[in-house]
């Protein structure tokens, strides 16, 4: 479990090609890995990963094909950074919203609008999760929790402060760039158990 708070930021050091999986290495700075043990989860632009090495400024992770596919992980190179969080202990602050790690589907980013005060995100999303995005509910985009602004069919806008800005990669995203998403599992939910709900109200005429 995490929070979508994401601690800090890592370079992609080295990416090899293995039988059904890539291997990962990242640098990264030594005090986020304090205290770390192998089979650790890490979420890696909000996914879930299993720490299969580490050093004092290096962690490195076993990616399957499959998650490749799925996330935009299958897309980086040598030098891309990615925003990393720890999963949650006992006792911690949850300062965003509980995030599994597990991403549903990737965004492309349509606009990136400049002003002075935050930078303003759209955002496009495959249709059939459209009825878990509502205006100021909750989305992880690439491990932030975020509060989502406006929604338009199958598309939303996200409004980034400084802060965001400077502790994610978000602030180097670019348009036609993959995103990775995980809706609120709250909403899924509300929205699925209602759906079940009213389906089994009409088969039986209540």
């Amino acid at each position: 479990m995490f929070t979508g708070i994401v601690q800090t930021q890592a370079e992609v050091m080295a990416i090899e090609q293995r039988e059904q999986f890539r291997h990962l290495q990242l640098r990264v700075a030594s005090k986020f890995l304090s205290q770390l043990e192998i089979g650790a989860s890490i979420a890696i632009n909000g996914c879930c990963l299993t720490v299969v090495k580490f050093s004092t400024d290096t962690v490195s992770f076993d990616v399957i094909d499959e998650t490749l596919r799925l996330t935009n992980l299958g897309e980086l190179e040598v030098g891309s950074q990615v925003n990393l969080e720890r999963s949650l202990k006992v006792g911690d602050e949850i300062g965003g919203h509980q995030v599994s790690g597990h991403i549903h589907a990737t965004g492309s980013i349509e606009t990136i609008t400049t002003t002075d005060d935050n930078v303003a995100m759209w955002i496009e999303f495959p249709a059939s999760f459209a009825p878990y995005v509502f205006g100021k509910g909750f989305i992880s985009v690439n491990g932030a929790s975020l509060t989502v602004g406006q929604v338009h069919e199958n598309r939303f806008s996200l409004h980034l402060i400084p802060e965001t800005l400077r502790l994610t990669n978000l602030a180097k995203a670019q348009p036609r760039q993959r995103v990775n998403l995980e809706f609120d599992q709250q909403t899924i939910t509300i929205v699925d158990t209602v759906e079940r709900i009213m389906i089994q109200k009409n088969r039986t005429g209540q």
